[in-house]
């Protein structure tokens, strides 16, 4: 490809992800320098706003993850984010394939020349959203998993008077150099593919050598010991090892655009609400206003318990909520039938609070 073309997956459509709409938000200053010209989001909406505009909750996404494993796995009539009772927008992050990313932004400034972009961006370009197009001024809730952590605690910081409740799900409000390296291994993976090409190549099969590493390093920290150890994969419908690495990790992440999760590996290593408290991480967490749980998954080897925990002290009347899952960080995908009836039962007391 060039730096002119738009890179076309089928894999980012509304016929695998919808229904989401898009909205421009306009031109995007990014913290980095640069600037996102016509930035859009790719926004889904489920659920009735109110007169008073009050019964919203917002989701953001995480990593490689789009607005629908949310709707499929964490909202729903009856359900803690009741679609029943609460308007639930899900705001699919800059880079993730379905709001402006790297693949599809025209030359000169796509692909391999996208600019990098914060968490902070992705928040800010959410506030405008939420303020300018839609007229919403205040949130019963921000809840996200992983990266989507990360966002929720960047609102809580930057916006507190418009954040009323706040549930972190394994993530941290600051990266740490542990997983800013571990995170390095992602990128590593997949630009040391000669079919990278600096960013410019025409499909991701071009990527198929750093994709298929890039998926099992996922593999190795995805999931925890404790879930090989006990069979998960073979619960999970999985013969083997290599059939579970082949056939699901890189079946899942085989398909994605290698350029767009570069993006979204940049900003997640560099999450850090501190940068708005001049690095004081206390100062930054003190500002929050909103009733908040933070709620790590016991065997998270991206983000252990103690890291979560260390700052969950730091943030005014948070209170921790370990959720317990042998399957790690990837219990965020819900295949462990154990995991979301603890999550449930957090968030319904959250938001009855």
């Amino acid at each position: 490809m060039t730096g002119d073309d738009v890179t076309e997956n089928a894999y980012y459509s509304q016929d695998l992800h919808g229904p989401y709409e898009m909205h421009d938000i306009g031109d995007l200053p990014l913290e980095e320098g640069g600037t996102l010209r016509g930035c859009q989001l790719a926004v889904a909406r489920h659920g009735t706003l109110n007169a008073a505009k009050d019964n919203v909750i917002l989701i953001p996404t995480w990593y490689s993850g789009t607005s629908k494993i949310m709707e499929q796995v964490y909202i729903g009539p009856g359900r803690a984010l009741d679609t029943d009772k609460y308007h639930i927008i899900i705001v699919n992050q800059i880079g993730n394939g379905l709001s402006t990313s790297p693949h599809n932004t025209a030359g000169p400034s796509g692909a391999g020349h996208f600019p990098h972009v914060r968490i902070g961006d992705d928040v800010r370009a959410q506030h405008r959203l939420l303020t300018e197009k839609l007229g919403i001024s205040s949130l019963a809730l921000v809840v996200g998993g992983s990266m989507g952590a990360q966002q929720t605690y960047e609102w809580a910081v930057r916006y507190p008077d418009m954040v009323r409740r706040a549930a972190p799900i394994a993530g941290t409000a600051r990266n740490t150099q542990h997983d800013f390296l571990f995170t390095q291994t992602l990128v590593d993976a997949i630009t040391s593919d000669p079919g990278f090409n600096h960013g410019f190549y025409a499909s991701p099969a071009d990527v198929r050598a750093g994709l298929l590493r890039h998926a099992k390093m996922w593999a190795v920290m995805g999931w925890s010991t404790e879930f090989y150890q006990h069979g998960r994969m073979a619960q999970l419908g999985f013969s083997s090892l290599d059939d579970f690495v082949v056939n699901f990790m890189f079946g899942y992440f085989g398909v994605m655009d290698p350029n767009d999760l570069i993006c979204m590996a940049w900003k997640w290593q560099r999450g850090d609400v501190a940068r708005m408290a001049g690095g004081d991480l206390a100062a930054a967490l003190g500002r929050v206003k909103a009733k908040m749980f933070v709620m790590p998954i016991s065997h998270d080897m991206f983000f252990p318990v103690a890291d979560c925990e260390r700052e969950c002290k730091l943030v005014p009347g948070a209170q921790l909520r370990v959720l317990n899952s042998i399957d790690g960080h990837l219990a965020l995908f819900g295949a462990d039938p154990g995991f979301m009836p603890q999550l449930e039962g957090h968030l319904r007391e959250l938001l009855a609070s």
